[in-house]
C-alpha cells in the first residue's frame, strides 16, 4: 500500500477521477454561514510566499466572525519540520497548515494533520474543485487531509518584445525552446539580456520543477504501473539532459536561480523566457510590478520526442489541514472553509503578489479571471488538464529533495544525467523496498 502511495496519479486516473465527479471538485453544501468566534485567537502557518494571500484572508475572516488570526509564515522547506516538531513538542502553536501536497503522506503518517473526511462530506459536495488537484491535494490511504489553497502548474512565458527582436516565435517544442534560447543569449547578452531563466537552485520547488516541466512535455512518469519508479527511463534522462543543454544560455547561473532572482529578470526584461507558475500573469501586467506591461506572453509548456500532447505538471501546489496540535479544531476548520472558498480563492488568484492560483474550475473559467489575465487563463486552463502529479506518500519530500541533489550535480557537471538518474533511481527504490 505504501509504495502504491509514493506514485503519482496517472492521467488515466486523473481522467477517471474527472468523469466520477462530473465538473468535479468541492463546493460548500450550503453557503458559508460566518460563525461567532469573538474571543477566540488562531494561528495560520503560511509559506512566505503565500504570506499576502494569508494576511488577506485572516483580516476577512477576522471582520466576519470577530476572530483573531495571526499569520506566521515559515520558509518553502521548513514546513514538515516545524509543523511536526510543534505537534510532537506539544508546543502546539499552529492551528492551520498550509502543506505543500507532496507532504500530504509524511505529515498523515506523523499524526500532524487530523482527518477531515467527515468535515469534507458534511460540508462540502462534489462540485467545482480542479480534477486534476482534488486527489492529489487531499487524499492519502484513502482519506482527506486537508483541502486544496493554491493550484499551482507551470506555463512558460514568453517577452515578446525581445523575441521579435531576434525573430523568434513562442516555441512549442523544447528543441525550439533550446534554439530561441540559444539565439537570444548570442544576441543580447552584452546587453544583459538572457534566452531564458532556469530555476536551477537545490530545492524540489525550484530545481525539481525545472526537470518535471520536462519530463511531462516528453511524455514520462515518476512511475510505472506497478509502482516502480522510472527515473532512470529514456525519457526521463532526456529531461535532465534538456536541463543541461540550456543552461549555457541561462540567466548566470542556473543553479543559483530561484524565485528571488528569475522573476524579477523577466519582470524587468532581462530574461526572454521563464517557466512559472500562473500567477505571474497578473503581476506581469502591473505596472507597480513590471517593467513589461504588454510585452509578454504565455504558451503551454513545450512537448518533446514521441508526446505529441501538450502536458503541465503540478509543480508546486498547497493545501490547508487542521494541525492535530490545535485546541480549537471547530474553529481552525472554519478557518480553512473560509480560506478555501470559491469567493476568497477567486479574491486572491486577482491580487498581484498573494501566491495563490485558481483551484475552482468556476474561478479558472470566471470571467472576472480571464479579465484580469486572459492569456494565462486560457495556458493554465490547457495545462491542468491531465497534469502530471508528484509523489505523495510517506518518504515523499526525501524522495524528491534527493532527485533535486542529484539534477544539481548535472547542472555543476559532476555527474552526466545517466549517472545522476541512475543513482536516483537506486535511491527511491532503496527507500520504498526499506
Amino acid at each position: 500500500m505504501e509504495l502504491m502511495q509514493q506514485m503519482s496519479l496517472t492521467r488515466r486516473q486523473l481522467l477517471g477521477t474527472s468523469a466520477m465527479l462530473g465538473a468535479a471538485a468541492l463546493m460548500p453544501r450550503q453557503a458559508w454561514s460566518a460563525p461567532d468566534l469573538k474571543g477566540i485567537e488562531l494561528n495560520l502557518m503560511v509559506i512566505q510566499p503565500h504570506v499576502t494571500g494569508g494576511r488577506i484572508v485572516a483580516d476577512e475572516f477576522g471582520k466576519a466572525t470577530g476572530a483573531k488570526v495571526n499569520v506566521l509564515p515559515v520558509p518553502n522547506d521548513q514546513i514538515q519540520q516545524k509543523a511536526t516538531l510543534d505537534v510532537q513538542s506539544g508546543s502546539n502553536v499552529y492551528d492551520v497548515i498550509d502543506y505543500w501536497y507532496c507532504l500530504l503522506g509524511a505529515l498523515a503518517e506523523d499524526g500532524t494533520v487530523v482527518d477531515v473526511t467527515d468535515r469534507i462530506a458534511k460540508d462540502y459536495a462534489a462540485a467545482d474543485f480542479l480534477p486534476s488537484i482534488y486527489d492529489p491535494y487531499t487524499l492519502y490511504k484513502g482519506k482527506r487531509w486537508g483541502v486544496p489553497y493554491d493550484g499551482d502548474s507551470h506555463v512558460l512565458f514568453v517577452n515578446t518584445e525581445i523575441l521579435e527582436r531576434s525573430g523568434q516565435k513562442p516555441p512549442t517544442t523544447w528543441d525550439e525552446y533550446l534554439a530561441t534560447a540559444k539565439v537570444i543569449t548570442e544576441a543580447e547578452t552584452a546587453n544583459g539580456i538572457f534566452g531564458t531563466a532556469l530555476l536551477g537552485v537545490k530545492n524540489p520547488f525550484m530545481i525539481g520543477c525545472s526537470y518535471t516541466n520536462r519530463l511531462a512535455g516528453l511524455g514520462g512518469d515518476f512511475f510505472d504501473a506497478s509502482g516502480k519508479p522510472l527515473l532512470d527511463s529514456e525519457v526521463s534522462i532526456a529531461a535532465v539532459q534538456a536541463m543541461l543543454n540550456v543552461a549555457p544560455y541561462a540567466l548566470p547561473t542556473p543553479l543559483e536561480t530561484g524565485f528571488e532572482q528569475g522573476l524579477p529578470a523577466f519582470l524587468s526584461g532581462k530574461a526572454a523566457m521563464i517557466e512559472f507558475w500562473t500567477d505571474l500573469g497578473v503581476n506581469a501586467q502591473d505596472p507597480a510590478m513590471s517593467q513589461i506591461v504588454d510585452k509578454w506572453t504565455v504558451v503551454q509548456m513545450p512537448i518533446g520526442g514521441a508526446n505529441k500532447q501538450h502536458r503541465g505538471s503540478l509543480d508546486a501546489g498547497f493545501g490547508l489541514a487542521i494541525s492535530a496540535g490545535s485546541k480549537q479544531p471547530d474553529a481552525a476548520w472554519e478557518l480553512v472553509k473560509f480560506a478555501c472558498s470559491k469567493e476568497m480563492n477567486l479574491k486572491l488568484t486577482l491580487t498581484p503578489g498573494s501566491g495563490i492560483d485558481p483551484i475552482f474550475t468556476s474561478v479558472l473559467d470566471s470571467s472576472q479571471y480571464k479579465a484580469a489575465a486572459p492569456k494565462v487563463q486560457a495556458a493554465g486552463a490547457q495545462a491542468l488538464n491531465g497534469a502530471l502529479a508528484w509523489p505523495t506518500g510517506a518518504l515523499a519530500s526525501k524522495m524528491l529533495q534527493g532527485l533535486a541533489d542529484e539534477l544539481a550535480l548535472v547542472l555543476a557537471h559532476t555527474k552526466t544525467p545517466e549517472q545522476a538518474m541512475k543513482d536516483a533511481q537506486a535511491a527511491w527504490v532503496a527507500m520504498l523496498n526499506g
